[in-house]
């Protein structure tokens, strides 16, 4: 009865929702049908590690995903705690368990076909506004910069005589991100315009708001990516992190190596660059098969 008393326990005095319950009875149930015991006259002394392992490994063996394995093994944890806690046993044999690793989802980035339509509009922009969204969405495709390293951007950031900006990352970590002419002189004409509504911050990324021009927040600068990119992209999501990644994946398909991409980034980590190779071999992977003639499924001739 040990796995209705921690059924009650988390109905009564956590006061769990009777859905949450119901998921907890079914995860424990089928723990215990793994092995062959009635749920209602569960000993925990007669199960042990390779017990719970041998669970997960049929489970995965059955399909079922890292992140269902996961949340298994998370209620199998819970009721041991629980039997820990009353006495019920005096080793926690979940603690050692390792669930799967989730694999994690490839990054989506927009098209090139996209940005180009993004970006067409640059050589209309005419005012303040139009000259800054214009510039945004470049800077963020054309350095990688996070949303938060472009809002932290001050004017004496960018060189524009040696073509460079000075990017501050996370935990203040420093990189110098190299820029081509284009876009130096498109942040020549947004300094211009600029500085013609006058200035009250260093900050590089202002908006003009109740007659001054004040520092950029997060939700418009996020306003400004989303709806011009909206306009040209299907993607559903859509956000300034995914020009991040658009820049990551422009470089690779564009022949620049795995280190070099990961220093214009700031990953800390090679292994967090490295997502990006397996978006473009999936790349590549569909253009050969729809080029290469052996990889074509053959017609069956009778």
């Amino acid at each position: 009865m040990v796995i209705q008393k921690f059924l009650d326990y988390i109905a009564i005095e956590r006061k769990y929702s009777n859905r949450t319950v119901e998921a907890y009875r079914d995860d424990l149930n089928a723990f215990c049908a793994y092995l062959n015991l009635d749920p209602n006259a569960y000993d925990p002394k007669i199960v042990d590690e390779s017990d719970i392992r041998g669970w997960l490994i049929e489970l995965l063996d059955e399909g079922h995903s890292p992140r269902s394995i996961k949340r298994y093994l998370s209620s199998l944890r819970s009721f041991y705690k629980f039997m820990l806690r009353v006495g019920a046993i005096d080793k926690d044999i979940t603690r050692k368990i390792i669930a799967p690793k989730e694999d994690k989802p490839l990054p989506v980035f927009f098209r090139e076909s996209e940005m180009q339509q993004a970006t067409a509009y640059e050589s209309q922009a005419d005012d303040f506004e139009s000259k800054r969204n214009c510039l945004i969405i470049e800077m963020l495709y054309q350095t990688g910069m996070r949303q938060a390293e472009m809002l932290g951007l001050t004017d004496n950031d960018i060189d524009l005589t040696q073509g460079q900006i000075r990017i501050f990352g996370k935990r203040r970590k420093e990189r110098i991100v190299p820029i081509g002419e284009a876009l130096i002189n498109q942040i020549k004409d947004y300094l211009a315009a600029r500085q013609e509504l006058g200035s009250v911050s260093n900050f590089f990324v202002r908006v003009k708001r109740n007659g001054e021009v004040v520092s950029m927040d997060k939700g418009t600068l996020y306003k400004i990516v989303r709806t011009r990119m909206r306009e040209v992209s299907t993607l559903k999501k859509v956000s300034p992190h995914v020009l991040r990644h658009t820049f990551a994946t422009t470089m690779l398909n564009n022949g620049a190596d795995i280190r070099t991409i990961q220093t214009l980034m700031g990953h800390a980590s090679l292994a967090a660059t490295q997502v990006y190779t397996h978006t473009t071999f999936e790349q590549v992977r569909k253009a050969y098969n729809q080029a290469h003639p052996r990889a074509k499924k053959q017609k069956t001739e009778y």
